[in-house]
């Protein structure tokens, strides 16, 4: 989808800060490969197109959603990474404490924060900022790689401007808790989640009961798929929920957390999709956007744990889809781009395509005796009918 309008990509090679050392999953290099393919596919160059850094968030922007004792344990750790602080996440396995943590981390929000202020003023129609999408980072606690919650932040910035309907859709393979947690009693706020079963997959949480606090029933929204499941079947589960939602939710601005490890090849986690089904929710979501927000959207990354093969190729797709300049899924992979992934000793995918089609069969209705339209007719049962929809 082609967009006339300014459109900001959030970027500052600080951000490769984030970094909880050698062997965690969650490694920066996968940011840095993916600007890199990016800039050499001239995404960035586009005359409509233009790539800023923000200052770190500041205290108070913090406090709109995390606890002032969260906030100074991250601080302490950040001076001193032997000062772990397990009550609140501190020094786990998943969030290993290191030098400069808290700066870091405000530098993460700092970008999605900036991001929704130039969406929500009309300075720019799309915004993005691949280094965030932390979405497992509660009020008072870490989890899950995430410090700071920096997509919630950015959503608690829009309302503090004004905006009463926003609208979140997460496509991480797993489940946005803190997300969800932080606007669970927020009638403002409407999440969705759409990510392999927590039957399965950290957090353990995401099922379809879980639909809203008191006062924001329906407001929380999630699709809990089974293990293996692929392009066609991800995209149904999808046409069967967030259009519909989102049409009658009619938000002001659409957020939206894309994180890539539901790839087939993502080591944590055991959906299948691949490069293809992803590029295609990144256009479809885009589309909503000018559907249902007047083409206010602000994207974010999120997990990704194939730093080499997936997560680059595929959030430059997002890059490109979102600044109007798609790519052509049959394109070779940018030769100075495998030449330096080369260098770094990693094998370089050759293309921007897994040679899916990305085609599926559009909800009909469903089939409750089949796994994936059974986890969809749940959902749908919880939540549609308090938005006016028939289950």
């Amino acid at each position: 989808m082609e967009c006339s309008g300014p459109i900001q990509v959030m970027w500052d090679p600080k951000l490769i800060g984030y970094d909880f050392g050698r062997d965690h999953p969650l490694a920066p290099i996968r940011v840095d490969l993916t600007m890199r393919l990016a800039r050499e596919f001239g995404v960035l160059d586009a005359p409509n197109v233009r790539v800023a850094a923000a200052a770190p968030a500041d205290e108070r922007t913090l406090l709109l959603l995390h606890q002032a004792e969260f906030l100074a344990a991250v601080r302490r750790a950040g001076e001193d990474p032997s000062q772990v602080d397990l009550y609140r996440g501190l020094g786990t396995g998943d969030v290993p404490t290191f030098a400069g943590m808290y700066d870091a981390s405000a530098l993460v929000v700092g970008q999605s924060v900036a991001a929704a202020e130039v969406v929500w003023s009309g300075e720019v129609s799309h915004a993005v900022n691949i280094a965030g999408g932390l979405h497992h980072a509660m009020a008072h606690t870490a989890s899950g790689f995430c410090v700071f919650n920096d997509v919630a932040l950015g959503i608690a910035r829009l309302l503090e401007l004004g905006a009463t309907r926003v609208a979140y859709v997460d496509v991480d393979v797993h489940h946005g808790d803190g997300t969800q947690a932080l606007f669970w009693d927020d009638p403002r706020v409407l999440t969705i989640s759409l990510h392999e079963s927590g039957r399965y997959l950290f957090p353990g949480t995401g099922f379809p009961d879980e639909i809203g606090g008191p006062g924001a029933e329906g407001r929380a929204v999630n699709v809990a798929l089974p293990p293996a499941t692929d392009d066609a079947r991800w995209l149904r589960a999808f046409d069967a929920v967030v259009p519909p939602l989102l049409r009658a939710f009619s938000p002001e601005v659409l957020v939206t957390q894309h994180g890539c490890d539901s790839h087939v090849n993502d080591p944590l986690a055991h959906l299948a999709l691949t490069v293809d089904g992803q590029r295609t929710s990144y256009r479809r979501l885009h589309e909503l956007a000018h559907e249902v927000a007047g083409g206010r959207w602000l994207a974010t990354g999120g997990g990704g744990y194939d730093l080499v093969g997936v997560v680059p190729r595929a959030w430059t797709h997002l890059l490109a889809e979102a600044c109007g300049v798609p790519i052509d899924p049959e394109t070779a992979t940018a030769p100075g781009w495998q030449a330096h992934v080369k260098s770094l000793g990693g094998t370089p995918p050759a293309r921007m395509t897994d040679g899916s089609a990305a085609a599926f069969v559009p909800w009909d209705g469903g089939d409750p005796d089949d796994p994936l339209d059974s986890t969809v007719l749940a959902t749908r049962a919880a939540v549609f009918p308090r938005h006016g929809l028939t289950a």
